[in-house]
C-alpha cells in the first residue's frame, strides 16, 4: 500500500504533519481531513525511502533491547519530547546497529512520522514484532513510557532465560567436544601406531581388534568425505527446517524427545504467557495479541496451534475454549487462560503463569543437565575402555600363549 507524507493545518492556524497509508491519493486526503481541516501538501513517499536499507540489519539481541527500552522509559518519564528522547537513546546505545537505526528513526519522527510507523519501516527485519507492536499499542493508549518499561522487564527476562540456558549447556557441550576429540585422536593416530606393532607379532588378531583396525582405516581414508557428509546433512536439515512443512515436522520431533521436549514445551509456554500478558496490559486487542504472541514462540508446532485459534476467537468463541483443541499447549495454560478470561483478569493470570513456567523451565533444564552430564561421561568412559580393550587384547593373548 502506498505511503503519503502530508502537511496540514487546523482551523486555528496550527500546522501539523505526518504520514498515512492509503490505496490512493484521494483516500489519503480523506484520511488526513479526519484529523485536520486543511491539507496544505501531500506527497507519495517512494518505496526506497519507506523501506530503508537499515531494515536489513541483523536482529538485535534481547539484552540490547532491554537496555534501550529502560533508557526510553526513564527519559520519557522525565518529560522530554519524543524526538529528543530518541536522539539521546541513539547516542547512548552500545549496539551500533540499533544506534544507527534509532538515528534514522529520530529523523523520521522529526519529519512527522509516528514512532511505531518508523520502527515498522526501518526495523521490520531487525526488531522483534513484540517490540514494534507494543510501541504501537503504547502510542494508541497514550502511555508510551509505561509500554517501554514493560518491554524493558520483558526483554530482561528473555535475556536472563537465554543466558541461563547457554550457561547450563556450556559444560555438557564442552564434554562432548572433548569426547569427540579424544576418540578422533585414538582412531586416527593411536590405533595406526599399534597396527605396526601387531604386524610384527605374527599372531592372529582377535575380532574386536580387527574391527577396531578396520574402523580406524576407514576413518583415515574417508575423514574428509565423512566431514563433508556431516556438513551436508546438517545443511539439509537446516534448509528443511526453513520450509513450513519441515519446520513443523522438526518442531514436533523436538517436542517428542524425552526430557528435552518437556523443557521446550515449558519454555514456549513461558514465552507465550509473558508476551500475551505484556501486550494485553499495553492495551492491544486480544486478536492482535494472540497473533503477535503466537509468532514469538520459538517452537513452530506450538506457534501454529496458537495461531490456529484466531478464526475461532474472531468468530466470537472464548480464547480458552479454542485452546482446548490444541495438543501441545500445556493443560494448565489452557485452563488458567479460560479462568482469567471468564473473570476478566487474563493479564494478571498470564503474568502469574509466566512466572510459574519460568520456574518450571529452570527446574527441568537443571534436571536435564544433571542427567546429561554423567551420561556423557559414562558413554565416553565406556567407549574409551572398549577401544583400549581391543588394542591390548592381542598382547594379553600373546602373553597367555607364552
Amino acid at each position: 500500500m502506498p505511503t503519503y507524507k502530508y502537511e496540514g493545518a487546523y482551523a486555528s492556524g496550527e500546522k501539523v504533519s505526518g504520514v498515512v497509508e492509503a490505496v490512493s491519493r484521494t483516500d489519503a486526503v480523506n484520511q488526513i481531513r479526519q484529523s485536520c481541516e486543511i491539507v496544505l501538501s501531500i506527497k507519495e513517499v517512494p518505496k526506497s525511502a519507506a523501506r530503508d536499507p537499515l531494515s536489513r540489519l541483523q536482529k538485535i539481541s534481547a539484552k540490547s533491547l532491554s537496555l534501550t527500552c529502560q533508557q526510553f522509559a526513564i527519559i520519557l518519564k522525565a518529560g522530554l519530547p519524543l524526538v529528543q528522547t530518541v536522539d539521546l537513546v541513539a547516542e547512548q546505545c552500545p549496539d551500533k546497529n540499533l544506534s544507527a537505526l534509532l538515528r534514522q528513526v529520530s529523523e523520521d519522527v522529526s519529519n512527522g512520522w509516528s514512532l511505531s510507523y518508523s520502527l515498522e519501516q526501518r526495523g521490520a527485519k531487525s526488531l522483534p514484532v513484540t517490540f514494534r507492536e507494543t510501541v504501537r499499542a503504547g502510542e494508541e493508549s497514550g502511555d508510551l513510557q509505561a509500554a517501554f518499561q514493560r518491554m524493558a522487564d520483558y526483554f530482561e527476562r528473555m535475556n536472563k532465560t537465554h543466558e541461563s540456558v547457554v550457561s547450563a549447556l556450556t559444560y555438557p557441550m564442552f564434554v562432548i567436544l572433548v569426547a569427540v576429540v579424544v576418540v578422533a585422536i585414538i582412531m586416527l593416530y593411536a590405533v595406526p601406531t599399534f597396527v605396526g606393532v601387531f604386524e610384527g607379532m605374527s599372531i592372529d588378531l582377535p575380532w574386536p581388534t580387527r574391527v577396531l583396525i578396520a574402523m580406524s582405516g576407514f576413518f583415515q581414508k574417508y575423514t574428509l568425505v565423512l566431514a563433508a557428509l556431516a556438513a551436508l546433512v546438517a545443511f539439509a536439515v537446516r534448509l528443511y527446517g526453513t520450509t513450513a512443512k519441515g519446520g513443523a515436522a522438526l518442531a514436533k520431533t523436538q517436542l517428542g524427545i524425552p526430557v528435552i521436549g518437556s523443557v521446550v514445551r515449558m519454555s514456549n509456554a513461558s514465552q507465550f504467557a509473558h508476551t500475551m500478558s505484556m501486550l494485553l496490559t499495553a492495551g492491544m486487542p486480544i486478536l492482535q495479541a494472540i497473533e503477535v504472541s503466537g509468532k514469538t514462540m520459538s517452537n513452530q508446532c506450538m506457534s501454529q496451534e496458537v495461531l490456529g485459534t484466531l478464526p475461532g476467537v474472531e468468530g466470537g468463541r472464548p480464547f480458552g475454549e479454542c485452546l482446548e483443541y490444541t495438543r501441545e499447549i500445556p493443560p494448565m495454560l489452557v485452563q488458567m487462560t479460560s479462568v482469567g478470561e471468564a473473570t476478566g483478569s487474563m493479564e494478571s493470570t498470564l503474568k502469574v503463569l509466566a512466572s510459574y513456567y519460568d520456574n518450571e523451565t529452570d527446574l527441568k533444564t537443571k534436571r536435564a543437565i544433571a542427567l546429561l552430564e554423567p551420561s556423557i561421561i559414562v558413554v565416553m568412559a565406556v567407549l574409551v575402555m572398549l577401544i583400549l580393550f581391543a588394542v591390548y587384547l592381542p598382547m594379553f593373548s600373546m602373553y597367555g600363549n607364552m
